[in-house]
């Protein structure tokens, strides 16, 4: 996870600076997250970076 909020006006203005800030272009690299809230939870704004597995040769050349 990289960021995580309770506010949507800062989850608005967040999300690019720090895709800008990572470097994160490609968008099939991120998870974005909205946990819906009830009334004894707020809801939550996520934002996750996918770390792929590493591929066949890769693990057997270490």
């Amino acid at each position: 996870m990289v960021f995580e909020t309770q506010d949507a006006a800062e989850w608005q203005s967040a999300v690019p600076r720090i895709r800008a800030e990572l470097g994160l272009t490609d968008a099939s690299m991120l998870r974005v997250e909205t946990l819906c809230g009830r009334a004894e939870q707020p809801t939550v704004y996520r934002l996750s970076r996918f770390v792929p597995y590493p591929r066949a040769e890769e693990t057997t050349q270490a």
